[in-house]
This record gives structure tokens, C-alpha cells and sequence, in this order.
């Protein structure tokens, strides 16, 4: 609107220049042109408007949302509409206790009371956007600033609601997943009402109190050692068990040796080793004796 008003100012102060100083008469049609041709081009550039990519624009005239929504590109309007761009493509909204890594600088987690009566912090992360069509209703029942004035209020009431089902070590092990799915159910239903598209809900991060924490990793640890000592006591079964099997097979062998060897065995195997002692480089002469039995082998 603003070449709409100095076009306008040109043409008024044409007339009054050509008016009161007869020097600009003949300037007058020329005021009156460029006048004109401001206000045109004021018009026509109203008449149009080009939406970004991967948004949708709503108009509304003295306070009237049309219905009819804009989609991308160039489009054409009233020129008396004020225009509202919304983006439709997927946002990401965190609450998180590390600093400035979600849209609030500093300390933005979800502090909750448990069944159990202990406080547990949560980091967040809603993935939703704007359904199309719902973009004019949106303006008439939110306005534009909704990531504040809903997502972020909503999120936070309904995780608090939820949490209260559950004790903390549960909430933080075994129903961590189920909490995450009743949560997306209950917000999924107030973003649908309002005209936004839930798409997930990431549970980062749960934090419990420190005496809670210390308990839990206490038995852990209590658990690691028990596990342990459990592989300890297997091994050294193992081992007595070896040590039987083989006491076993010694016990079986000296069995099997004063059983199955008789003396004439015996005799034999005692004269194959002077034999071999006799025939050795080193020998001269072997001498046996002692008994009536016992040969007598000589050098050869």
C-alpha cells in the first residue's frame, strides 16, 4: 500500500502546485501520470503474491479469515488482504535440561511426580505439522504463534498427567515404551482438534534422583559380582571334575597293569632291557645275578 499512497500524495500536490503557481500548469498531467501510475502499480503488486515452498498462506480482510487457503507459487489476491504464512512441512519442538539445545535457552526439561512420589526429568521431542486445510481455522482459534500457545503448554500437561501411572524405576526401564505410546495417544487426539498432524513422540531422556540412580546401579553392580563369582564356582567345577576324571584314568591304568602283567611277562620285558643295555656302545660287559632265574648276558 505504500506506492498506493504516494501516488496519491503526487497527484494531490501536482494539483495544488498547478493550482496556486501557474509556472507548474503545465506540469500538471505529468504529476497527474506519475500519480496514477504509482497508484497501479500499488494495486497490481497487492493483486499478487508469491508463498514460499513447503508452506501454505491464509488470507483475512479487516478481520475475516477466507477459507481458501494459498498454496505455493504465485498467487493472486485482495488487494486489501493481509496475508499469513504457515509452514506445513514436519517441525521439530524439544524441551531438554541441556542448554539451548531446545527452542527455550537454559533448563527447558519436563520435571514429573511419579506414582511413587519421586520427581523425574524428561527430555522431550514432539515431531508434528500443520495440516493444510486447517491453516485458516488455525488462525481464528490460535493465531500464528500456536508452537507457544499450544504445542508447547499441551505437550508438557499431558506428559505430567500421564506420568503419575507409573513409578520411577519403571518409567525409566521396563514401561518406557509403553509411556511413550500413551502420551502420543493423548496429545495425538488435542493436536487433531486443533488442526495439527502428530507424527512422534521422542522420549530422550529420563532422569531419576540421585538416590534413585545410586540404588540401581548398586544392584547392578551386586548382579555383575553374583554373575561373576557365578563363572568362578562353574570353573572350578570344571577343574575338580578334570582332576576326578583324570585320578580316574590313573586309578583304571595301575588297575589294568597289576592284573593283566604276570611274572613271565615280567622276565621278558627285564631281559629285552639288559638286552638292549648290552648291545649299547658304552657296555662291555653285563653281569646279572642275584637269582636262579635270572640270566647271565655277556658281551659279544
Amino acid at each position: 500500500m505504500l506506492f498506493v499512497f504516494i501516488g496519491i500524495l503526487i497527484a494531490v500536490l501536482g494539483r495544488n502546485f498547478a493550482t496556486t503557481n501557474p509556472a507548474f500548469a503545465a506540469y500538471k498531467r505529468l504529476f497527474n501520470f506519475m500519480g496514477i501510475a504509482m497508484i497501479a502499480f500499488g494495486l497490481l503488486s497487492k493483486l499478487f503474491v508469491v508463498i514460499d515452498s513447503g508452506s501454505v498462506g491464509v488470507q483475512s480482510v479487516f478481520g475475516k479469515v477466507n477459507n481458501n487457503i494459498l498454496e505455493s507459487g504465485l498467487c493472486m489476491i485482495n488487494p486489501l488482504a493481509e496475508v499469513r504464512e504457515f509452514d506445513i512441512r514436519t517441525q521439530n519442538y524439544t524441551m531438554s535440561a541441556v542448554h539451548n539445545e531446545g527452542q527455550k535457552g537454559g533448563d527447558d526439561a519436563i520435571r514429573v511426580l511419579t506414582a511413587d512420589g519421586l520427581e523425574v526429568i524428561i527430555d522431550l521431542s514432539v515431531l508434528y505439522r500443520l495440516i493444510p486445510s486447517e491453516a485458516p481455522r488455525l488462525v481464528q482459534t490460535i493465531g500464528k504463534d500456536y508452537e507457544n500457545i499450544f504445542v508447547r503448554p499441551i505437550t508438557r500437561t499431558r506428559i505430567r498427567d500421564n506420568a503419575v501411572y507409573y513409578d520411577a524405576v519403571a518409567l525409566f526401564s521396563t514401561k518406557r515404551d509403553e509411556f511413550q505410546t500413551k502420551i502420543f495417544q493423548t496429545i495425538e487426539k488435542d493436536f487433531k482438534e486443533r488442526g495439527l498432524h502428530l507424527e512422534q513422540i521422542l522420549v530422550r531422556n529420563i532422569k531419576l534422583p540421585e538416590s534413585v540412580q545410586t540404588t540401581i546401579e548398586s544392584k547392578i553392580n551386586a548382579e555383575q559380582d553374583a554373575q561373576k563369582m557365578q563363572f568362578v564356582l562353574q570353573k572350578e567345577k570344571q577343574e575338580a571334575e578334570r582332576k576326578r576324571v583324570e585320578a580316574q584314568g590313573i586309578a583304571d591304568y595301575q588297575r589294568i597293569i597289576n592284573t593283566g602283567l604276570s611274572d613271565k611277562q615280567l622276565q621278558y620285558e627285564q631281559i629285552k632291557a639288559y638286552k638292549e643295555l648290552a648291545n649299547s656302545n658304552n657296555a662291555k660287559v653285563v653281569i646279572m645275578g642275584g637269582g636262579k632265574n635270572t640270566p647271565i648276558i655277556l658281551n659279544q
